[in-house]
C-alpha cells in the first residue's frame, strides 16, 4: 500500500498552485506498480491513449497509439499511456494516496517509460501534476512562471517553449515526487532507463463550462421560448438595440442558470464524465438484486472500477452523478451516495442497514451490471 511521508494539509498549504517543489522520499521504499512490459502491452491497445517521442538531435519524432516497438533506437525515446489507472489495478492503488484532494480536479494517472535521453522536451501545461519517480533516475528542470516564454515548434504534435532559467535543478530518484503547478516550464529527461507515474489534476476552462451548459440545455429542451415585448414602441432608427433590449435578451440568457437544481444536475453531469476510456465490462449473465445481496451478506466485497468518476452534493446525499449520469434514490437512503462515491469497497460492514434497503441494492445491482462495480478476487 502506498503512502505518503508527507502532510497533504502542509502541502495545500505552502505549494498548491503557488510553486513547485520536489518532495525527497515523497514515497518509502517505492516500487513501480506496473512493468515496462505491461505498459507496453497498454499501449499496443486501440482504445488506449498512448504516445511515442523520440529526439533525433534537434528533431523530434511522435508517434500516437496504438503502438509498435519492433523498430526503436536504443537512446532517447520514451512513450506514454494515459489513464493507466483505468487498465491496471495495481498501478490504480497508486491514486488512493492523493484522495484528500477534490475527486473532480483529478484527470488521471499518466505512466511514462524512458531510455537514457528520453522526455519529452521543455513545455508548459496547464494543470497542477505529482510526478512520481519509480525505477531510474531522472534530471528535472523547473523555471518560473511568466507570460512571455517564447514557443517553439520542433514537431507539430508537441508545444515546446524555448530556453528557461531553472530555479528547480535536481535529479530524482525512486519515490521522489516533483510537484508542478500550472503555467511553470518543466523539462525532464531519463540518465538511465527510467519510469514515471504522473497524478494530474485539471480544473475545467470557463469556455468548456459554457459549451457544455449550452449542450445541456439543448440536449434536454431547456428555454425553448421566444423573446416577447408586446409593449414595444415605433423608432426612428431601426439599426438601434436600445438598453432595455439588450437587458431584456441579456436576461433571457441568465434566467437560464437561475435554476439552482438544474445547475447542480448540469454540474454533477459534466464532471462526472470521463475523458479517457474505461476498462468496462458489463455483467454476463446479469445479477439478479437477491444475488448481490446475499454475496454481500456473505462477507464479500464489491470494487469499483477504475478510472470511474463518481461525485455528490452533501447537501443531497441520495443522488449520485457516475459517469455522466444521475442516479436518484429515496431519500431515505440517506447517505448513500457516500459509499457509492468516498470508498473504493463496498461491503456489509460498510452499508450496515442500507443493505436491507431494496431501492439502494436494486440501484447497486444496475451498477453492477453495467460494469462499474465488479467482484473483489
Amino acid at each position: 500500500m502506498y503512502q505518503l511521508t508527507f502532510s497533504m494539509d502542509e502541502f495545500l498549504a505552502e505549494y498548491w498552485q503557488k510553486k513547485p517543489t520536489i518532495i525527497k522520499g515523497g514515497f518509502k521504499h517505492f516500487i513501480d506498480p506496473i512493468s515496462p512490459d505491461e505498459l507496453a502491452g497498454l499501449a499496443m491497445e486501440e482504445e488506449v491513449d498512448s504516445r511515442y517521442i523520440a529526439r533525433h538531435g534537434k528533431e523530434w519524432d511522435v508517434k500516437h497509439g496504438p503502438l509498435s516497438f519492433d523498430h526503436v533506437p536504443e537512446d532517447n525515446w520514451s512513450f506514454t499511456v494515459q489513464a493507466v489507472n483505468h487498465w491496471h489495478e495495481g498501478a490504480a492503488r497508486l491514486v488512493t494516496p492523493f484522495r484528500a484532494l477534490p475527486g473532480w480536479l483529478f484527470d488521471d494517472l499518466m505512466v511514462s517509460y524512458s531510455t537514457p535521453g528520453g522526455g519529452v522536451g521543455p513545455h508548459i501545461d496547464q494543470y497542477d501534476v505529482f510526478i512520481v519517480q519509480g525505477s531510474g533516475k531522472r534530471h528535472w528542470r523547473v523555471g518560473p512562471k511568466k507570460d512571455d516564454y517564447e514557443e517553439e515548434f520542433g514537431h507539430p504534435a508537441l508545444r515546446h517553449v524555448k530556453g528557461f532559467d531553472p530555479i528547480i535543478d535536481e535529479i530524482l530518484e525512486a519515490g521522489d515526487i516533483l510537484y508542478i503547478p500550472p503555467g511553470f516550464p518543466h523539462d525532464g529527461y531519463a540518465i538511465e532507463t527510467a519510469m514515471s507515474f504522473s497524478i494530474g489534476f485539471r480544473s475545467p476552462k470557463k469556455q468548456e463550462l459554457l459549451s457544455s451548459f449550452a449542450d445541456y440545455v439543448i440536449a434536454n429542451d431547456i428555454g425553448d421560448v421566444h423573446y416577447h415585448n408586446p409593449k414595444l414602441h415605433a423608432r426612428k432608427a431601426s439599426g438601434t438595440i436600445p438598453a432595455n433590449e439588450f437587458a431584456d435578451l441579456e436576461g433571457m440568457l441568465r434566467s437560464l442558470m437561475d435554476h439552482p437544481q438544474l445547475m447542480r444536475r448540469w454540474l454533477g453531469e459534466h464532471l462526472s464524465n470521463n475523458r479517457h476510456d474505461l476498462d468496462v465490462i458489463a455483467a454476463e449473465p446479469p445479477w439478479q438484486q437477491a444475488e448481490i445481496y446475499q454475496f454481500l451478506e456473505s462477507g464479500e466485497a464489491l470494487k469499483r472500477l477504475g478510472g470511474l468518476r463518481a461525485f455528490y452534493y452533501p447537501e443531497q446525499p441520495h443522488v449520485v452523478f457516475i459517469n455522466g449520469e444521475t442516479y436518484e434514490l429515496p431519500e431515505e437512503c440517506g447517505v448513500a451516495a457516500t459509499y457509492l462515491c468516498d470508498e473504493e469497497n463496498i461491503t456489509q460492514n460498510l452499508l450496515g442497514k442500507l443493505l436491507d434497503h431494496p431501492a439502494f441494492i436494486a440501484l447497486l445491482t444496475q451498477l453492477v451490471n453495467q460494469g462499474y462495480w465488479y467482484p473483489v478476487e
